[in-house]
């Protein structure tokens, strides 16, 4: 099908061409082959491995590289239709039509799968405005060539995209400095013992730290970025990264009176408070959880299928392991859920590292597993509870 040319109904609208939008097309055309389905989008509609951002540098892979399949074999392998390099303006719930660049669209469902924005902080600083954050390809390829020929990248966090991109550029020759305001590496997943084995791992291959403290200015000097930290710490590279975070992305929802929270709200079928709209992937609040990995994506996106085709179902989260894409140090995190009262014990084994996050009645509700021990991950996750039941 052209995917540039506007259909003025479909049955199926889908806003967004990330992992979480043709996933949930491709679950639904399991069920239904027949469903007339349009996806909108502002990127050109390819489909592209988006974990692979932060670890393909070192690859020296160009961005047209990461797209494993164009638009139009998009369109015709799922025989939907694609509006693509397509702006959504508004959605007016009252009618079911969304305005887009490209006309209006009328929709019986609409699932919003927009996706979020990396955190750009604010800084002071006649070189500000040069930090670079990489969310999409067309980021990727930016950053890309800005680094040609440099030599140094200074790191804005140290979560796991500062971490996976800091082990990618070294990988690559770069010089590194990772800056975060926490204590450690991974603060919000891992705890200090664990984070110290992989901080050791990555300064071996050349990684260098800066915690407790965080970016106050960033000035061009010449040819170099002079990045004053706020302990004193001045820093010179040739390119800064941030990687603080993701903020999802709810201005058209809260536009068209979609109740909003960290993500937009959905309940458990996905549905937001706006009838016949849904919402899912790095933009979706589910009982306060937004989980931008790739398992609970795919989960949400089989649940909705089923839902759309004509039988609700409720959305599940089993525990759900993250694989950290560090080749210094393989590591695997299932932190435990927030408030979860217990106590982390850590257990050095030959070549890694298992950290076990236990309640007082020695209930396993999190675990950290590194180097040889990220071998335990299947006995492991069967243990813990499921996120959501």
């Amino acid at each position: 099908m052209d995917q540039n040319t506007t259909s003025s109904s479909s049955a199926i609208v889908i806003i967004g061409s990330g992992l979480a939008g043709y996933t949930v097309i491709r679950e639904i055309r399991k069920l239904d082959k027949t469903i007339p389905i349009t996806l909108v989008t502002k990127e050109p509609g390819y489909f592209y491995s988006k974990p692979m951002l932060s670890t393909a540098l070192a690859g020296n892979k160009e961005a047209s590289q990461l797209v494993s399949t164009p638009a139009d074999g998009m369109a015709s392998q799922l025989e939907i239709n694609i509006l693509a390099l397509t702006d959504v303006n508004a959605i007016n719930s009252s009618k079911q039509i969304i305005s887009t660049s490209h006309g209006d669209v009328a929709y019986r469902k609409l699932v919003l799968a927009l996706g979020a924005d990396q955190i750009c902080p604010s800084v002071q600083g006649n070189a500000a405005h040069e930090m670079f954050t990489v969310n999409d390809l067309e980021d990727y390829a930016k950053f890309r060539e800005a680094i040609q020929g440099k030599k140094k990248v200074a790191i804005l966090g140290a979560g796991l995209i500062g971490c996976e991109f800091a082990n990618d550029l070294v990988l690559g020759g770069f010089g590194v400095d990772v800056i975060d305001l926490a204590s450690h590496s991974l603060g919000r997943l891992i705890p200090e013992t664990a984070a110290s084995e992989l901080q050791n791992k990555l300064s071996a291959i050349g990684v260098r730290w800066h915690f407790n403290t965080t970016v106050q200015s960033i000035d061009r000097v010449n040819q170099q970025l002079s990045i004053t930290l706020a302990n004193g710490t001045v820093i010179s590279s040739d390119v800064a990264l941030s990687a603080v975070g993701l903020k999802p992305r709810v201005d058209l929802a809260q536009a068209a009176g979609i109740t909003t929270g960290i993500g937009i709200q959905v309940n458990r079928e996905l549905e937001t408070n706006q009838p016949n709209i849904y919402a899912l992937g790095d933009c979706a609040e589910v009982e306060g959880l937004v989980l931008p990995y790739v398992m609970p994506i795919m989960q949400a996106a089989r649940a909705l299928a089923v839902t759309l085709t004509g039988q609700r179902t409720a959305l599940t989260y089993p525990a759900m392991p993250v694989m950290v894409k560090t080749p210094a140090l393989a590591t695997i995190v299932s932190p435990p859920a927030k408030g979860a009262v217990g106590e982390w014990k850590n257990k050095p084994i030959e070549g890694g590292l298992e950290a076990r996050f236990e309640s007082a009645d020695g209930k396993l509700l999190g675990f950290v597993l590194m180097g040889t021990a990220t071998a335990q991950r299947g006995a492991l996750t069967k243990e813990l509870p499921a996120i959501l039941t």
